[in-house]
C-alpha cells in the first residue's frame, strides 16, 4: 500500500506506516495532506506503528515536534518513532532471536525463572537458582548454590560452581540426565520413584539422591542460615 501526495506519502510495511514528508514543505500543507491521506485509515492508524521520516528534520528539533504532535492529536495515533529508532528496534529483535537459547546469567544472589526451560536452552545463577516450572533434556542448569525445580527436571544440572559442596539440587520430579556438585559428577541417577520432591547432595563423597521430606536435611538447624 503507497499512498501520496505532493508533500506527503504513506507506505505500509509489515505492521507499520512509514510517513515521509518532502523536505521544504510548508507546514499548513503537511497538515492538508497528512489530513487527506489519514482519513481512509482512521480506523487502523491508532493501533499501527508509525515511522515518521522529516526528511531534513532531526528528532527533536521544532519542525519534527510540531509534525509529530499535529499527528499524535489528529489522528490519535498511539506510537511515533524515527527511522533510526525502527531501525534500533529491529537490530535488538535480531539480537533477542539469535540469543534465545541462553538466558542471560543473573547477578544478584538468586535467579528465579517462570515457565519451561526448553530444549537447547540454559541458565546460570551467580548463587542459586529457582524454575518453576520443567525442564527439559538437552538443557543446561548451572549455579554457585543450590537448584531448586519446582517441577520436572529432565536436562543436566551443576550446582555449587565451582567448589561448594555442601549445595543441593532439588526437583519436585526428579529424573536428570546428569548432575554435578561441587567437582563431583553423577549420571544416571536413579531418582527414589515415591512420588516426593527429591534432592541430589554429597554424602561420603559421592552425589546421592534422596526424599527431600523423609532425610528432611536441614532439621537440625536450631536456627535458619542464610545460605
Amino acid at each position: 500500500m503507497i499512498e501520496k501526495t505532493t508533500s506527503v506519502r504513506i507506505k505500509g510495511v509489515g505492521n507499520s506506516l512509514w510517513v515521509t514528508i518532502a523536505p521544504d514543505t510548508p507546514f499548513e500543507l503537511i497538515q492538508a495532506d497528512l489530513a487527506r491521506l489519514f482519513e481512509p485509515l482512521k480506523h487502523l492508524a491508532p493501533a499501527a506503528l508509525v515511522v515518521l521520516d522529516a526528511n531534513g528534520c532531526r528528532e527533536g528539533d521544532d519542525r519534527h515536534r510540531q509534525i509529530k504532535s499535529y499527528m499524535k492529536d489528529a489522528f490519535n495515533l498511539n506510537e511515533i518513532i524515527t527511522p533510526q529508532e525502527k531501525s534500533r528496534s529491529k537490530e535488538k529483535l535480531s539480537k533477542m532471536k539469535n540469543s534465545h537459547k541462553i538466558i542471560p546469567e543473573h547477578h544478584n544472589d538468586t535467579l528465579v525463572l517462570s515457565g519451561r526451560v526448553r530444549s537447547g536452552q540454559s541458565a546460570k545463577a551467580k548463587k542459586h537458582l529457582i524454575i518453576m516450572g520443567d525442564v527439559n533434556p538437552g538443557c543446561e542448569l548451572t549455579a554457585g548454590g543450590d537448584i531448586l525445580v519446582i517441577g520436572s527436571l529432565r536436562g543436566t544440572a551443576a550446582a555449587g560452581q565451582p567448589d561448594n559442596n555442601e549445595a543441593i539440587i532439588l526437583a519436585l520430579d526428579f529424573r536428570p540426565i546428569q548432575v554435578k556438585i561441587g567437582a563431583i559428577v553423577a549420571a544416571g541417577l536413579p531418582a527414589t520413584g515415591l512420588g516426593a520432591p527429591e534432592f541430589a547432595h554429597i554424602e561420603n563423597g559421592a552425589i546421592v539422591v534422596d526424599d527431600y521430606l523423609a532425610a528432611n536435611p536441614f532439621k537440625r538447624m536450631q536456627w535458619p542460615a542464610i545460605r
